[in-house]
């Protein structure tokens, strides 16, 4: 660092020292403001200038340096100079230093700070592109944050200065102006009794109340402003008071709040009550893991003392279940059920044509037109599909496709390969293979569910490969050929080519966001492989909200139904209450044979993120039940911070890891740490007594030594 920038840091570091040091904060005070009031009228009144640049200066450092006293400075501008001349001076003094000090903090840190968080301060630097002035209006508007860390932040980025004094300049006008016009009334005061007056009450009352008002107007003009296009549209009256689009997890749950609350809200579903999740999602795959792992159990029944002579799979008789299974749930999505909750269901196809009006093409082609308050959009996400030459001459199948092709056949293909290594792949990939399939797993990367640590991802592997499933990490996809009824899938391994051929090809490479088909081009809302929503879960407009999938968050189901809640009460009362989602403490499950379930952070998370964290281990083979039940395959892994029992992240590798994840998913979301469930009785034999047992081994490690062994002599001492 140069030699300038030294001395500069020196002084930014040695004049908050020298204030505290030299007791100078004790002339800031309101106190010493009445008892020198006068003395400061008299100078005032001699020399007006001079006294009028040395408050100048005063605040001009105050704000520079970031020193404490601004408030009561701006008080005493008013009290000394009037409203005029000390709103005058103190506004622009304070907007110029806080720019000094803006400057300051680009000049000394911004480079370093960019070059070592540039992967943070990339989307940081784009948010400031877009609305970097606005966003800045709005903290000085409303101090919730400290103006010196403002100055400091915004220091970092890569706003303008002129923009960055002009917001500041705009921005503190108004609270400014309360605390001059404060001062003009403290300065009346004579005696105690003064200090009750109509004029110094209203303007406390207007300092305290500044927050609420600024809040509501800036909401109101960002409403405004968003919507002006579509001003001339707005009805009068509204058929609904939310419109709901896509029946899925997120969707149902949405008109269920909704219904409610007593709100008039529609449905609107284009292709299945129930969305993904019970047509071609969790039900039907988890009804169909559900076979493969009784088909495992009977060919191992010898390890429990029986003899099951001659399994075979009657795979007809398998899907039937399957289907059985989603015609049992499918009530509780039916159309029928949620008429008597009161929703209004209409099947057909949405499309947004203004933020209060939606378009609905139904089956026999007639158009039905709703107008809204409210939309909350739940459109859920399609398959992703590789761009791959040959791909579709193949006949793949996806998650959205396997399961109508899989109701017709008699017997399992026999020949599959399974392109993804993520939770859908290697759920079916076993699931077939413990059927009777012979199953080839491709995935690109070096290993497995890449988004787990490498501890997990081996256990997941070895699981697989102990079913009879071909596993090929590090094997990039190139092409499909197919001759006739001969098709090849060739991947490329370390430059060599690779051909495997299959009767079936299962593409799981993700899924993305359903964007088209419903008027976000139109409306010009925000997409980026996602729709855009900032954290209330609103989009560009405040009258569209959106949940699940299709705002690119994790396919979860009960994801969708958490965000669906926050989406419909911001729909239906964001004009007087808006909620930020909550997103901590969000569980997942991947249900292989073992399981792997986790909440928080995992190892590789943290280190990501530069969390300092603890390890607890607790391997299930030490567990009574999991050797009653001969599951003991997998560990409960618990990151906590440092030297504290608080839960940072759990992962649980094992059978029913995903229901015994729900009590470290509780005790996170309401801040109980490894203590309390130490303390909480667990029924014993049961598998979640490995929480407990976790929790103890974390609790022998911080162990208080010291104090035991004073212990040790104090029993040592009873002994005689």
């Amino acid at each position: 660092m140069r030699a300038s920038r030294l001395l500069l840091l020196a002084c930014v570091v040695l004049a908050p020292v020298l204030f505290f040091a030299l007791d100078l904060g004790s002339f800031l005070t309101l106190e010493t403001l009445q008892q020198r009031r006068a003395d400061f009228g008299v100078l005032y009144a001699g020399h007006p200038w001079q006294v009028r640049g040395a408050f100048f200066v005063l605040c001009l450092a105050t704000a520079s340096l970031s020193l404490p006293g601004a408030s009561l400075l701006m008080v005493a501008g008013g009290a000394v100079f009037g409203f005029f001349w000390g709103l005058l001076l103190s506004s622009f003094a304070f907007a110029l230093g806080a720019t000094v000090s803006f400057r300051m903090a680009r000049w000394l840190l911004r480079d370093w700070v960019q070059v070592r968080f540039a992967t943070q301060f990339d989307e940081i630097n784009a948010g400031v592109e877009r609305a970097g002035g606005l966003y800045l209006v709005s903290l000085r508007l409303i101090p919730v944050v400290p103006f010196f860390l403002i100055n400091l932040t915004m220091g970092l980025t890569t706003l303008r200065t002129a923009t960055f004094y002009a917001a500041t300049q705009l921005g503190m006008l108004a609270s400014t102006a309360v605390y001059v016009n404060a001062g003009t009334q403290l300065a009346s005061l004579h005696s105690l009794s003064d200090g009750v007056s109509p004029g110094v009450l209203a303007s406390l009352a207007l300092m305290g109340a500044l927050p609420l008002l600024v809040r509501r107007v800036l909401r109101h003009w960002e409403r405004r402003r968003a919507l002006g296009r579509w001003r001339g549209s707005r009805p009068r009256r509204f058929d609904r008071n939310l419109i709901v689009i896509g029946a899925g997890a997120g969707g149902l749950v949405a008109a269920n709040i909704a219904a409610a609350l007593k709100a008039k809200v529609t449905l609107v579903e284009a292709r299945s009550m129930g969305g993904d999740c019970l047509n071609t999602g969790c039900v039907p795959s988890k009804a169909l893991i559900r076979s493969a792992r009784a088909a495992k159990q009977l060919r191992q029944s010898s390890n429990y003392g029986l003899q099951a002579e001659n399994v075979t799979v009657d795979f007809k008789a398998v899907m039937q279940r399957v289907q059985g299974v989603i015609a049992s749930i499918a009530p509780h999505d039916s159309v029928e059920r949620y008429t008597q909750l009161g929703v209004d269901v209409v099947l057909g196809h949405a499309r947004i044509t203004t933020p209060w009006s939606v378009e609905i093409t139904l089956p026999d082609g007639r158009l039905q037109t709703l107008s809204t308050r409210a939309i909350v959009i739940a459109a859920g996400a399609r398959p992703r599909v590789p761009d791959l030459p040959g791909v579709d001459d193949t006949g793949y199948l996806t998650s959205d496709t396997l399961w109508t092709h899989l109701a017709t056949q008699d017997s399992l293909p026999k020949r599959w390969v399974v392109l993804g290594g993520g939770p859908i792949g290697c759920e079916l990939s076993q699931a077939f293979a413990r059927l009777g399939a012979e199953v080839t797993l491709v995935e690109m990367t070096p290993r497995l569910l890449q988004r787990e640590d490498t501890d997990v991802s081996a256990a997941a592997q070895l699981a697989l490969a102990a079913d009879g499933v071909q596993v090929l990490t590090s094997h990039q996809a190139l092409r499909c050929e197919r001759t006739g009824e001969a098709r090849v899938l060739v991947v490329s391994h370390h430059g060599l080519e690779v051909r495997m051929p299959f009767d079936r090809l299962l593409v799981a490479t993700g899924r993305v966001a359903r964007l088209s088909g419903y008027g976000l081009e139109e409306l010009g809302i925000a997409v980026d492989q996602k729709l855009v929503t900032d954290d209330t879960l609103q989009t560009l407009y405040p009258t569209i909200y959106a949940a699940g999938d299709v705002t690119g968050s994790e396919p979860f189901t009960h994801l969708a139904a958490h965000q669906a809640w926050y989406a419909t009460f911001n729909a239906l009362f964001g004009d007087l209450k808006r909620l930020r989602v909550d997103h901590t403490a969000l569980p997942r499950a991947t249900f292989i044979d073992p399981e792997i379930a986790r909440v928080g952070l995992n190892e590789q998370e943290a280190q990501a993120q530069g969390v300092a964290y603890e390890v607890t281990r607790f391997e299930l083979e030490d567990l009574d039940r999991a050797l009653i039940e001969g599951d003991c395959a997998g560990f409960v892994k618990v990151l906590t911070a440092p030297g504290k029992d608080r839960i940072l992240g759990v992962t649980i590798v094992g059978a029913h890891a995903s229901e015994m994840l729900a009590e470290y998913t509780l005790a996170m979301r309401h801040g109980l740490g490894l203590n309390k469930i130490l303390a909480t009785v667990h029924s014993y034999p049961t598998l979640s007594e490995a929480n407990r047992h976790a929790a103890g081994v974390w609790r022998r490690a911080h162990a208080p030594d010291a104090l035991l062994r004073w212990a040790a002599r104090f029993h040592a001492w009873r002994r005689g």
